[in-house]
C-alpha cells in the first residue's frame, strides 16, 4: 500500500474514533436528561417511633379443674362469647355426691344423737333437783331431832352425785353440739366440692383455646378451656432504649394487623425494665376499637407517633446513595446534578426530614432513580 493511501486511512480512522468519543461525551455529559427538580423547604415531619409487636390481653384466665374428675360435658368452644357465671363445663360429679350425701347422713345420726343427749341432761337436772330438795328437808329434820346425821350424809351424797350426773350430760351434749358444727363445715366443704364439678365463666370473655374434650380426664389444676376479655386487648412491641425517651404513655399510635387492617391505639403502659440482650424496651399500645379479625399472638406493625420534628423537608425519592455508601441527594447546580452527602430524621407520607447537608432554596432531583451525579439536567416540562 503505498505510503500516502495508509496515512489517509490512518486519518480517516482517527476522525471516527474522535466523532465517536465526542458522540459518547456528549450522550453522557452534554445531552440533558428531564428531571423534576425540587426545592428545598423548611417544614416538619409527624416523628414515629415503630416495631412489630403482637396482640396480647391484658386480662386472660384459664378455667382449670379444681377437682380429680373427668370431663362430662364442654358446652362453649373457640371463638365462643360468654358472659360471667355461664356454665362453661361440667365434670362427674357422683364420688362428690356421694360424698356430701354422707355427710349428711351423719348429720342426721348426729341430729338424733344430739336430742337424747338434751334429754339426758334434762333427767340429770330433774334428779339434782330432787337431791336438792330432800337434803334441804334431811337437814331441817336433823335440827329438830327427827333424823340421824347419817341420814343427812346420805342425801348430801346424793346431792353431790345429782350435781355430778348434770355436768356429764352437759358435757355430753357439748361435744355433741360440738360435733355438728365439725359436720356442718364438712357438708358446707363437700357443698364446695359439687360446685367444683360445674365450671362457670369468671369473666364476660372469649374462648381462644378449648383443651379438654367429654370423657377426658383432668387432675387438679389442668386448664380446660382460656378466655380473655377483648375489651383488654393491646399489641406488645419493644422499642429500642435510644428512642423510648420519646414515647409518652397516653401517645396516638396506629396498629397495622396483617389482615391489612389499621386501628388506632394509644399507648398504655411503658415497661420499666429493659432486655439485657436487645437493649430494648416493652411498650403496649391498647386499641381503640377492635379490629374486625384478630388472634392471641398475631403479629402487627406498631407505629407511634411522637410529636412534630422541624427541619428542612424534601421527597424521601430523593434520597440516593454514592460509590461509597454514603447516603445524600443530587443537588442540581449550573444545570448539572452534584451530590451532596446528607444527615436524615424521621420520614413520613410527605416526606423525609434532612437534619443537615442542605439549606433551605437548594434545587435537588426530585426523584433520583436512574439519574447519576455530574450529569446535565433540565427541568422537566409539566403538562
Amino acid at each position: 500500500m503505498p505510503q500516502t493511501s495508509k496515512r489517509r486511512f490512518l486519518l480517516a480512522g482517527l476522525l471516527v474514533l474522535l466523532a465517536t468519543a465526542a458522540a459518547l461525551g456528549y450522550w453522557r455529559f452534554g445531552r440533558a436528561a428531564e428531571v423534576s427538580i425540587a426545592t428545598a423547604q423548611s417544614g416538619e415531619i409527624t416523628a414515629r417511633v415503630l416495631g412489630p409487636g403482637t396482640v396480647q390481653a391484658r386480662t386472660a384466665v384459664s378455667v382449670a379443674a379444681r377437682v380429680n374428675a373427668t370431663v362430662t360435658q364442654v358446652l362453649v368452644d373457640v371463638g365462643d362469647v360468654v358472659t360471667q357465671g355461664q356454665l362453661l363445663v361440667t365434670l362427674d360429679d357422683r364420688e362428690l355426691a356421694a360424698r356430701r350425701a354422707a355427710v349428711g347422713g351423719q348429720q342426721q345420726a348426729l341430729a338424733r344423737n344430739t336430742e337424747a343427749a338434751r334429754a339426758a341432761l334434762a333427767k340429770a337436772q330433774a334428779d339434782l333437783d330432787l337431791a336438792r330438795s330432800k337434803q334441804r328437808r334431811d337437814a331441817e329434820l336433823l335440827a329438830q331431832g327427827f333424823v340421824s346425821q347419817a341420814v343427812v350424809d346420805a342425801s348430801n351424797a346424793a346431792l353431790r352425785a345429782g350435781q355430778a350426773g348434770v355436768d356429764a350430760a352437759r358435757a355430753t351434749l357439748a361435744a355433741r353440739e360440738a360435733d355438728a358444727v365439725t359436720l356442718a363445715q364438712e357438708a358446707r366443704a363437700a357443698d364446695v366440692g359439687l360446685t367444683h364439678a360445674r365450671l362457670l365463666s369468671p369473666l364476660d370473655g372469649l374462648v381462644i383455646e378449648r383443651l379438654a374434650e367429654p370423657g377426658s380426664t383432668v387432675t387438679l389444676g389442668m386448664p380446660i378451656l382460656k378466655l380473655v376479655d377483648p375489651q383488654t386487648l393491646w399489641v406488645a412491641t419493644r422499642v429500642d432504649e435510644s428512642v423510648v425517651g420519646r414515647v409518652q404513655v397516653g401517645q396516638p399510635a396506629s396498629i397495622r394487623m396483617r389482615t391489612g387492617q389499621t386501628v388506632a391505639g394509644k399507648v398504655a403502659r411503658i415497661a420499666r425494665r429493659s432486655d439485657a440482650a436487645t437493649r430494648e424496651l416493652d411498650v403496649f399500645v391498647a386499641f381503640d376499637e377492635l379490629p374486625r379479625h384478630f388472634a392471641i399472638d398475631q403479629q402487627a406493625e406498631v407505629g407511634i407517633d411522637t410529636g412534630a420534628e422541624p427541619g428542612i423537608v424534601v421527597p424521601t425519592q430523593a434520597l440516593t446513595r454514592d460509590v461509597d455508601g454514603r447516603q445524600g441527594v443530587l443537588l442540581v447546580v449550573d444545570g448539572r446534578t452534584r451530590f451532596q452527602p446528607v444527615q436524615t430524621g424521621g420520614a413520613d407520607e410527605h416526606g423525609v426530614l434532612v437534619r443537615s447537608g442542605l439549606e433551605t432554596g437548594q434545587a435537588l432531583v426530585a426523584d433520583s432513580a436512574g439519574v447519576r451525579a455530574n450529569q446535565a439536567v433540565r427541568a422537566a416540562v409539566r403538562p
